[in-house]
């Protein structure tokens, strides 16, 4: 089992990051300081945003897998996604990251 940082610094960390890298980021929906769960949504400059959680391996590691692709014919579609899934679990982090090669911050 990993050792996990609360959510609220691992929040901050992002941002502080994607923004020291030019970028932008912010917090669509807040979820439980302490232990909440994360989910990413990368985009660069209007491109279509995708979603990447962090989901618990066999071996009791977790790692960011994409969870979903903003489809350009239907964007608002992936958007009503992103509030379903805070709304199933109010734990759940949202955050966005605009910016270049953002799974860097991922990786």
């Amino acid at each position: 089992m990993e050792a996990r940082l609360p959510a609220h610094l691992e929040v901050g960390g992002l941002i502080r990051a994607v923004e020291a890298a030019g970028g932008f980021a912010t917090v669509l929906h807040r979820g439980e300081r302490e232990a909440g769960t994360i989910m990413l949504v990368l985009s660069e400059r209007g491109t279509p945003a995708q979603a990447y959680e962090r989901m618990p391996q066999a071996d009791g590691t977790r790692r960011w897998l994409p969870s979903r692709a903003q489809n350009p014919e239907d964007p608002r579609d992936f958007w009503d996604w992103c509030a379903r899934r805070h709304r199933q679990d109010s734990d759940l982090w949202v955050l966005e990251l605009d910016v270049a090669d953002g799974q860097r911050f991922i990786a």
